[in-house]
């Protein structure tokens, strides 16, 4: 992403080519930029002192072939520095949060920094809607080449989408690469300055150093290349874990020659040390994505780097004001708070997918006919039921219907029947005293549920007697005294 150049890097009469990093991301995928050096020469033409201009020119080439005899073509030339900053304008990323102003001083404070394991910024500059940062070309390329064994200059498809041989580095560059690298993190994290584009094509080589490229990209707000692991993660919520969690991805490409097939890793293949094991399980492990990433203070303390001695003697500068910072902490606050919210509608998406496919699957909706089966047997067992219950209690209710006037509280009169005797009532609770007779000898029903129950029974079964019914009985009348 962004733009690179050709050539020896070097400011000379003729030309000097640079890297050329800019917020424009989609016009051109791949592109070169050529500046010609402005430079005044003295000289003499036909025995005559003269001065020669030479002139300054920008030429964007875009890539488009595989071929790199015929594949670069020229689509812009530019003779003011102005236009060409003008023309490369681009939408920011969504992590963009700081200020116009904040913005454009962050920028320019890049070239300002001086780092052994930092890439030097030639010039950068922004404005409201753009930024441009320019450095020079490294002939040796990126730490992605080593690793593929790849010639910087080859197009990408040709470089690392079929490489000849998978293979990691040697257990030595591994340790020193790897320790360069986490001082860089470590400084970063110090000065508050946010990062999280760590991957092995940020990282170019010149020897046995390592320097790491694109610190304007959080400025930008562009997204990070590993985004899409770790917003997975939702214990990976800070920019210091995702720089953590990126190192363990370039760790893994630096020991085994790719990048790894899935996060987090079951198993780790045979590496050239075991203490190198330790350390991947520390960052891409099942365990550690669960309980979070460690610090980089403690991985350098871990025994595949801490027995690593750094021979470079320049001392880091990066001069950050204190408005600045207080700027670049709320925006990374910021960005923290997108990627904890995106996580977590991630982990809700998994969890509807989860349940959708769970409750899909056949064996769950044979379940739920079996038990639909068994609700409906249920349901229709107790329909039944009730209707019994109903039609029993309408004979009960009709049978007691004729007699309603004498179950009336208001007016509780026995029934009279000739020849017919009738049981009392049943006695009132042991606890309640008993009522006296009334004056009037009327009759008052118990309030008693039970009782009036019973009472209901008795008077029903009387009042459907039927004499007729009764079978013939002989008797024999013993009471006439008998005569011997």
């Amino acid at each position: 992403m962004g733009a690179v150049g050709s050539g020896a890097g070097q400011a000379t009469a003729s030309r000097s080519s640079h890297w050329l990093r800019t917020a424009n991301c989609d016009q051109w995928e791949l592109g070169l930029v050529k500046l010609w050096s402005a430079l005044t020469l003295l000289g003499s033409y036909q025995n005559r002192k003269c001065a020669f201009r030479v002139i300054q020119e920008y030429i964007i080439r875009v890539q488009r072939g595989i071929s790199m005899e015929n594949s670069w073509q020229i689509v812009r030339r530019y003779s003011d520095f102005d236009l060409l900053n003008s023309s490369l304008q681009a939408d920011f990323g969504p992590d963009k949060y700081l200020s116009d102003k904040d913005f454009q001083c962050a920028v320019k404070l890049l070239s300002s920094c001086s780092h052994p394991y930092i890439y030097k910024v030639t010039f950068a500059t922004a404005n409201e809607s753009s930024a441009l940062v320019i450095r020079p070309f490294n002939e040796k390329g990126t730490l992605k080449d080593l690793i593929y064994k790849a010639k910087p200059k080859d197009p990408f498809l040709k470089k690392y989408c079929n490489p000849k041989k998978i293979q990691g580095l040697e257990l030595q560059q591994i340790k020193t690469f790897g320790r360069q690298i986490l001082e860089v993190l470590k400084f970063l994290h110090e000065k508050g300055f946010p990062y999280g584009h760590l991957h092995s094509s940020n990282v170019v080589l010149d020897g046995d150093t390592c320097r790491l490229l694109d610190l304007e990209n959080s400025l930008l707000g562009l997204p990070s290349f590993y985004r899409s692991y770790f917003s997975q993660f939702r214990k990976i919520n800070t920019l210091e874990g995702v720089d953590v969690h990126c190192f363990g991805h370039l760790l893994y490409e630096m020991t085994y020659g790719r990048p790894p097939d899935s996060i987090p890793v079951d198993g780790f293949p045979p590496a050239p040390s075991a203490s190198v094991v330790a350390v991947l399980e520390s960052i891409l492990s099942c365990e550690a994505i669960k309980n979070g990433m460690p610090t980089v203070s403690k991985i350098l303390q871990m025994s595949l780097f801490s027995d690593i001695l750094l021979t470079n003697s320049e001392k880091p500068q990066f001069k950050i004001p204190t408005k600045l910072k207080e700027a670049l902490k709320t925006a990374k606050e910021c960005i923290e708070k997108r990627l904890t919210e995106e996580q977590k509608l991630i982990h809700q998406h998994r969890r509807l997918t989860r349940a959708q496919s769970h409750h899909g699957s056949e064996e769950e909706k044979k379940k739920r006919k079996i038990l639909a089966r068994k609700k409906s047997k249920l349901s229709a067992f107790e329909s039944g039921e009730e209707r019994s219950a109903k039609y029993s209690n309408s004979n009960n209710s009709a049978g007691s219907g004729a007699s309603s006037p004498l179950t009336s509280p208001s007016s509780p009169t026995p029934p009279s029947t000739a020849g017919v005797s009738t049981m009392p009532p049943p006695p009132p609770p042991p606890a309640a005293p008993p009522l006296p007779p009334p004056m009037d000898g009327a009759v008052h029903p118990d309030p008693s549920p039970a009782a009036s129950a019973s009472r209901e029974a008795l008077l029903s079964s009387i009042q459907n007697f039927q004499k007729g019914a009764l079978k013939k009985a002989d008797t024999c009348d013993y009471s006439v005294p008998r005569i011997s």
